[in-house]
């Protein structure tokens, strides 16, 4: 055996002792308490056979293609859909990129410089700060939400001024105060980078995010809208300036070096999009949302405070999270614990994802659970 399994064997070793171990997980049959999908668009039999029915007229036949967008992966339709999107969130320009996880490495390795200065809350997305360690700009952090030393640390920048938040927040399900964070960039000459990943589709008139609903649009640098949550299938946009998409295109790596996405893939994405304005969903979601929150109050269940589609319970260790999850289980429902290092130790939980086809009576019986397990 060499150096090197030795090594993995070790570190995987030391995991499982710690009860830190991950493993892949089958589909279920479990009432879903635990997946992205909260308009139910990744499970919809009619956005499918749409789906299908445009792939059919635009793309018949394709599979792949064939190369990255700056050699043969590049379409007219796909450049459509970029600038449809864009309008949509009334953005000057998009870019299309394969996964939210190479949207904000491809953005934050690419647009800060060697003097320039990232501020990041303490709780943002696993790629936004892998993003922030690919620049050479110097690197700063605040305290989640905390606006007085957001404002400390924008003192402290240099050079051009970047400061990264989610709108929601993908493990407590918290907004961010976008709004004064806004007028502090302003202040002092930042630039706001707001991942919108949890917010699309759930936040704003049509489900534009919560930097429309706020009226923000136009005094934000950059918005990252990921097309694997609410809008049900896959990949994600940049959006923001017509200069900001042409420099991505020159300087993204995670963008140049890649194949493209398959044509109906690009289909899939538009299609949802034009799903979601088809109905009301952003109100049908927050129906479920309400409903969650009043049983939870009326039972004097302490979780933390989210008027998201994300809802947690905290629990004092791993053990007890897993533990709280596997009962739930048990009884019917697909809710997953969220352990440390994901989470920091003390801070695990139990998060549950609420969907606009989750009934009132399986929520109503999940908050039933989650009485008797506190």
């Amino acid at each position: 055996m060499s150096k090197a399994h030795s090594f993995l064997e070790q570190r995987l070793k030391e995991r499982s002792e710690k009860g830190l171990w991950r493993s892949l997980k089958h589909e279920n049959s479990l009432v879903d308490f635990s997946s992205n999908d909260y308009l139910g668009f990744a499970h919809s039999a009619a956005l499918h056979q749409y789906i299908n029915a445009e792939t059919k007229r635009i793309a018949p036949g394709l599979n792949g293609s064939g190369g990255s967008r700056l050699l043969s992966g590049n379409y007219a339709y796909t450049e459509a859909t970029e600038s449809w999107i864009a309008s949509f969130h009334q953005a000057e320009a998009g870019l299309i990129f394969n996964s939210g996880y190479d949207a904000n490495i491809g953005l934050l390795s690419a647009i800060p410089q060697r003097g320039d200065t990232i501020i990041t809350d303490e709780l943002i997305h696993a790629s936004l700060i892998d993003g922030s360690r690919l620049s050479l700009a110097n690197r700063f952090k605040f305290g989640h939400n905390n606006i007085n030393e957001l404002e400390q640390k924008l003192k402290q920048a240099t050079g051009n001024i970047y400061v990264v938040v989610e709108s929601i927040y993908s493990m407590d399900g918290d907004a961010a105060p976008l709004k004064d964070m806004s007028e502090l960039c302003q202040k002092y000459g930042a630039n706001l980078i707001v991942d919108e990943a949890h917010a699309t589709g759930i936040f704003g008139p049509s489900g534009e995010g919560l930097v429309m609903q706020l009226g923000l649009q136009n005094a934000v640098f950059a918005r990252i809208v990921t097309f694997g949550k609410a809008i049900g299938t896959h990949g994600a946009i940049i959006l923001g300036s017509a200069v900001l998409r042409n420099y991505l295109i020159n300087f993204a790596r995670s963008f140049i070096y890649t194949t493209a996405m398959p044509l109906h893939n690009i289909i899939a994405i538009r299609c949802a999009y034009e799903w979601l304005t088809k109905e009301k969903y952003t109100e049908q979601i927050h129906q479920k949302i309400d409903s969650y929150n009043l049983l939870i109050n009326k039972l004097n269940i302490k979780n933390i405070q989210s008027t998201s589609a994300i809802q947690t319970l905290l629990f004092n260790n791993n053990s007890e999270a897993r533990n709280a999850a596997l009962q739930l289980q048990e009884k019917g429902f697909d809710v997953r614990p969220i352990l440390s290092p994901t989470v920091p130790a003390g801070q695990e939980r139990l998060r549950i994802c609420l969907h606009t086809y989750n009934t009132e009576a399986e929520i109503t019986a999940l908050v039933q659970q989650l009485k008797e397990l506190i």
